[in-house]
């Protein structure tokens, strides 16, 4: 077994990564590609001269970690890259089970990354009054996966006594740039772009994220909002924008703001990405895009 010379993930992945030649040096939590004028750390010096091939998984992880954001990777806690990967794969497996006509349910969508006019999820199912949910308007709709997610999270809700109030949901391109013309005319362009999406960019398009509630900031400290918090993930919805990370998401906190993409995944994000999301869904997109 492998002697580790450095504890955690940060660790483990600078050691593997030494016997295929390539220096690394660790910053945070993790393994970072070093320039080649940067001299050799202290666990460069120490480790063995003669090494066995590294794990190409375990390198690529490296390379991959290398690329997400300071912040991302201080949110990366210590740990075993062979758990790490052990996870990732668990939660990839999941990515095999979905549809393969529409977009992945781990799709990244955000400023940098969006979707055409043109898109529109597969077999939206209209989200009405019922037994479950209440609405507050007539016209939402999700994608089957999220449809059904949502009916297991309201049932384990009204088991507490609680019935979700369901305000927003499926937003088409087009609605979305009425929508984000009209803030941009009330706050202008530079205060609009950080509570709204331009059309393209948003998680609504894709089918999959409920506003929950009277979308305003004070719904997370009402019973509803309380409970939607502590009990989302068990049913496989994320909190897309939290407090304190607007400069991660792009946005200010929406305490209201949900997005469907299943229990392994929210399972992934809370044990090895500080349960942001956003950090989880760059990762995979690195992951999926390395070459």
């Amino acid at each position: 077994m492998r002697r580790f010379l450095t504890a955690g993930l940060c660790g483990a992945v600078l050691f593997l990564c030494l016997s295929c030649g390539q220096k690394t040096v660790a910053r945070g939590n993790v393994a970072h590609a070093a320039s080649p004028t940067v001299a050799p750390t202290s666990l460069e010096t120490d480790a063995p001269q003669q090494m066995t091939a590294v794990d190409p998984e375990v390198e690529k992880l490296g390379a991959v970690l290398s690329s997400l954001s300071e912040r991302a990777k201080a949110a990366i806690p210590n740990g075993d890259p062979k758990e790490f990967l052990a996870d990732l794969h668990a939660v990839l497996a999941v990515e095999q089970t979905f549809r393969s006509d529409d977009l992945s349910l781990y799709y990244l969508i955000d400023k940098k990354h969006y979707v055409g006019s043109d898109y529109e999820p597969k077999d939206l199912m209209p989200v009405k009054n019922n037994d479950l949910w209440n609405v507050s308007r007539n016209d939402l709709s999700l994608r089957p996966e999220a449809y059904h997610a949502l009916e297991e999270l309201s049932r384990a809700a009204l088991a507490d006594g609680i019935k979700l109030m369901v305000s927003s949901t499926y937003r088409s391109y087009s609605y979305q740039e009425r929508l984000f013309a009209r803030y941009v005319a009330q706050d202008g362009v530079e205060l609009a772009e950080r509570y709204s999406a331009r059309p393209g960019t948003s998680q609504h398009q894709l089918g999959v994220a409920i506003d929950f509630g009277s979308i305003t900031d004070d719904w997370g400290d009402t019973k509803m909002g309380k409970w939607v918090y502590k009990n989302a993930a068990k049913y496989g919805w994320s909190l897309s924008f939290p407090q304190g990370y607007e400069d991660v998401t792009g946005y200010m906190w929406e305490c209201w703001h949900f997005r469907y993409i299943g229990v392994e995944a929210c399972e992934f994000q809370k044990k090895w990405f500080g349960d942001i999301q956003q950090f989880m869904l760059e990762f995979l997109y690195a992951w999926e895009n390395y070459k």
